[in-house]
């Protein structure tokens, strides 16, 4: 059997190509090892111990990789960071997750603005804050690099990503999952083994392209299995449809992790421009993370063949896949359970529904996806259940299995809204548009939006509601981009004199939310 991991084909082989950066410039296994190997050691003579914390509020780039696979090697959990929340956002992550050593970039005025208020508010010495591009009081990363050596870092043992979700508290909770003892070679190389459900072979001139954020789930868990299974990472910073076109008939990309919406706007570009690039070397197009329209994806098969794959899962765990052709048998599915996993379609009185009946779709544990929400034991608990010895957990999601056991979704997460691939949690808006003076009562949710799936819609009420119109709506828009990440910030916001709550507080948000829905193509 071959073995697999990063670190053990850069020493085999260190001349082939590991990284083509979002410069374009080529990185081979050999030069990539070296940073790698350096922060390693850079970050154990911060103290650093097995089972510390790193954080990252970083763009899409190499350095991203040299501090994933840095952390992964040494026992560390990389928290990733979502580089457009706000510097208070920022800072309670920094704080919950415990993190030893802080590294960004002055990137852009809106990082430089974030990292710098998050790391005061977090009491984050400047020593421990390495950034990319110069920020003011922060140690440059490549300096402090070449002050480290390049051999392996002492007692070498397997480290985790730790990946923040929100929850309904609107508070973003750590999915921190057991250290497995071991190489990390060997260790990281079994979590890889995830792509192989998507007939992903190591090696084989493998090129797998990156379009979406890093600091998404998935995105980093298939880039970096691309690199534990010897294939070429290429990294675009932000999403563009020619442009990833491009890239692939470049570079003769066939992997990637992309979302519904991608699809959508590649799809709407001209004929004469999708028809420019040779898009034949795709082999495993895979997409998650929001429901996709049944015409949407028939068009991208017809257009890249039997390359497009799905699959269901949650940062938490999953999951089922479902290929091309199995897909075109049953439009509409999300997959079959993959293997280890098991699906079950729950009624409200706890008992399992029968095939093609609705009910909650809960997911198994497996031994590899066991986790808890950091310093959370009430959320972790919350919407799971055991039976027969396993463990079953859902994300609130409704569907059915057919007689054949392929999954379809019936309705999103009750409140949760998924913009463009991204997750975005109304109680969290919520929560900050009651900080307002003026506001009594608010409620967030989405509403369809063509290109992204979903965008973000409030509903007030005021406490006084004279004060209803075009003026306060710039003033409460103002207050919301002072304290959310712009991809939270509503599109609209209508005003309603009386919400319409039960007499114990309970909001019927869907008696707001429906009628937005109810005229929508039954495709979407």
């Amino acid at each position: 059997m071959q073995e697999l991991g990063f670190y053990r084909f850069a020493k085999k082989d260190p001349n082939p190509i590991a990284i083509i950066d979002t410069n374009e410039k080529a990185w081979t296994r050999g030069e990539l090892l070296e940073k790698v190997n350096q922060l390693s050691n850079g970050l154990k003579d911060f103290g650093l111990k097995k089972g510390d914390t790193v954080a990252i509020l970083l763009p899409n780039s190499v350095e991203y990789y040299i501090s994933y696979l840095a952390c992964v090697q040494c026992g560390f959990y990389l928290v990733p960071i979502n580089w457009h929340l706000s510097g208070p956002e920022v800072a309670y992550i920094l704080q919950d997750s415990e993190a030893k050593v802080f590294i960004t970039s002055g990137h852009n005025p809106q990082i430089i603005d974030a990292a710098q208020k998050a790391a005061s508010e977090a009491g984050f010495n400047d020593a421990c804050c390495l950034a990319v591009k110069p920020i003011e009081g922060m140690v440059d990363f490549y300096s402090f690099l070449e002050n480290h050596a390049s051999s392996d870092p002492e007692d070498r043992s397997a480290g985790q990503v730790m990946n923040y979700t929100s929850g309904t508290t609107g508070k973003p909770k750590g999915v921190k999952r057991a250290l497995v003892d071991g190489d990390p070679d060997d260790v990281l190389s079994m979590f890889a083994m995830i792509i192989s459900f998507f007939g992903i072979q190591p090696e084989s001139n493998n090129v797998h392209l990156v379009g979406s954020p890093l600091y998404h789930t998935a995105v980093i868990v298939h880039s970096s299995a691309a690199l534990h299974y010897g294939h070429a990472v290429v990294i675009m910073e932000k999403f563009s449809p020619e442009d990833f076109l491009r890239l692939i008939d470049n570079y003769k990309v066939t992997t990637s992790h992309m979302v519904p919406t991608q699809f959508h706007r590649i799809l709407q570009l001209p004929d004469e421009i999708k028809n420019a690039y040779d898009c034949s070397s795709t082999r495993a197009m895979v997409h998650a993370a929001a429901p996709c329209p049944v015409h949407t994806k028939q068009a991208m098969i017809d257009w890249w063949g039997n390359s497009i794959w799905e699959y269901y899962a949650a940062t938490e765990g999953g999951g089922t896949v479902v290929s091309s052709e199995e897909w075109s048998k049953y439009p509409g599915t999300v997959g079959k359970a993959w293997y280890g996993a098991e699906i079950r379609i729950i009624r409200d009185d706890g008992t399992d529904a029968e095939p093609d009946e609705q009910g909650t779709v809960f997911m198994k544990l497996g031994e590899a996806t066991k986790f808890e929400y950091k310093g959370d034991k009430e959320k972790t608990q919350k919407d799971r259940f055991e039976a027969d010895g396993n463990i079953y957990f859902t994300v609130g999601d409704i569907g059915y299995l057919n007689a054949d056991g392929y999954l379809f979704l019936c309705d999103r997460k009750i409140d949760m809204i998924i913009s463009g691939g991204a997750n975005i949690y109304p109680a969290e808006i919520e929560s900050v548009f009651l900080k307002h003076p003026k506001i009594r009562d608010v409620a967030v949710f989405g509403i369809p939006n063509e290109e992204w799936g979903e965008e973000v819609k409030a509903v007030v009420q005021l406490n006084d509601p004279s004060l209803a119109g075009d003026e306060l709506v710039k003033e409460l828009m103002e207050f919301a981009i002072e304290n959310l990440a712009k991809m939270k910030l509503p599109r609209s916001i209508d005003f309603l004199e009386d919400m319409p709550r039960d007499e114990n507080g309970k909001l019927y948000k869907r008696r707001l939310r429906d009628p937005y829905w109810e005229n929508r193509d039954s495709q979407v």
